[in-house]
């Protein structure tokens, strides 16, 4: 196997652009190949970035890819992982793992039969603003972290998607699409979860989208969109997490963490930078101490701001983890966790009542600005 693992993406849509642009910068990745059910998006993509562009089963099988990036929609997520796998091709796959618990199972298990690692996203929990929280709460800054709160609301990817109908069909909605940003920094930050219950809605039964080229059309709404749950953690903290798409306005912060000797104040989990805060007991929120983590670095416009986009970190880490025979920071492990306690929330908001997880994890290694710096070009 080269010093460098062959990328072959499966599902040339929105996101493909992200990867195709950004995993250049780290070592250890090359993309060489993609893949559509649209051949047609598929060579377009492959004429852009100048890679190979091939039908889905031809990438799964090929011999010069060594990892499958899943980059499909999200209710073809555990198929097209669990062929990769089977064809003893590594995964890093778009978020969420599966769909089901028990899908994330088999996944889990035939990787493990296979001996190949299967990742998913998000990494943005690698980001210099959450690995700096990281750090400062592992240090004893909050004491022991016993309560929080973790917002992400708004008014729909209709608006802004160009083909937003699968946000709406089982395996989207609010807490599958965007819980996984912050359900996986909570998990890097505290730890596991123990138990979870919630509310959920669906306030609409079709939304309108706004966004071109399908300005006007009418889509249906087949899943809860307001979803507010209760997450109790093994370390005994209890925090709110609310996610929304019926929400024209808040002003929640995105995450806010409180312990004995402390709150802190964490960033956007979408994104891998921004200004973490935090108070000594009762004083007010001071912005912890400036460190050079190249994760936190802005790169990229954003509505007018400069924020940090590193998008492959997770890809990236994955195939460190493969030469270096170790535990990957996105590693399955975490990620069907993080399945779990999803749709341990939708099911308690369904039955009314508090579901118990059947996975647990461990946290995800630190990632100090050194060990960032080693993933990079």
């Amino acid at each position: 196997m080269a010093n460098n693992l062959r990328v072959g993406i499966m599902g040339c849509g929105n996101i493909s652009a992200t990867y195709f642009k950004l995993a250049p910068l780290f070592k250890g990745i090359e993309i060489t190949a993609c893949a559509d059910i649209n051949m047609e998006a598929a060579k377009k993509a492959a004429e852009t970035y100048h890679v190979k562009a091939m039908e889905p089963p031809k990438l799964i099988k090929s011999k010069d890819v060594d990892i499958v990036l899943n980059l499909t929609i999200p209710d073809q997520h555990f198929a097209v992982s669990m062929a990769a796998v089977k064809a003893g091709k590594h995964v890093y796959s778009e978020k969420p793992l599966a769909l089901s618990l028990k899908d994330g199972m088999k996944l889990r298990d035939t990787a493990e039969a296979r001996s190949v690692k299967v990742c998913c996203a998000p990494d943005t929990f690698m980001g210099g603003a959450h690995q700096r929280a990281r750090k400062a709460i592992d240090d004893g800054a909050l004491g022991k972290v016993t309560s929080g709160t973790a917002h992400v609301m708004g008014f729909g990817m209709e608006h802004w998607h160009p083909n937003p109908d699968f946000f709406f069909k089982p395996g989207g909605g609010p807490i599958l699409d965007m819980g996984p940003y912050y359900i996986a920094n909570l998990i890097n930050l505290i730890g596991p979860v123990k138990r979870v219950g919630a509310l959920t809605n669906t306030a609409r039964p079709t939304r309108t989208i706004s966004s071109q080229p399908r300005a006007g059309e009418t889509i249906p709404v087949e899943v809860a969109t307001n979803i507010h749950a209760l997450l109790e953690f093994h370390n005994g903290a209890a925090v709110t997490l609310s996610t929304s798409w019926d929400v024209w306005a808040n002003r929640h912060a995105n995450m806010e963490l409180y312990g004995t000797e402390g709150a802190m104040f964490v960033p956007d989990p979408n994104f891998f930078g921004g200004e973490v805060l935090a108070t000594k007991r009762s004083g007010p929120p001071e912005p912890l101490s400036h460190w050079d983590h190249p994760l936190g670095v802005g790169n990229q416009d954003h509505q007018g701001r400069n924020l940090a986009n590193y998008r492959s970190a997770g890809l990236a880490d994955l195939a460190a983890a493969v030469h270096g025979n170790r535990d990957a920071r996105c590693s399955l492990e975490r990620t069907l966790h993080a399945v779990d306690v999803m749709t341990g929330v939708l099911k308690s908001g369904a039955e009314g009542k508090f579901v118990e997880m059947k996975t647990t994890c461990t946290q995800p290694a630190f990632l100090g600005p050194d060990e960032a710096k080693a993933l990079m070009r």
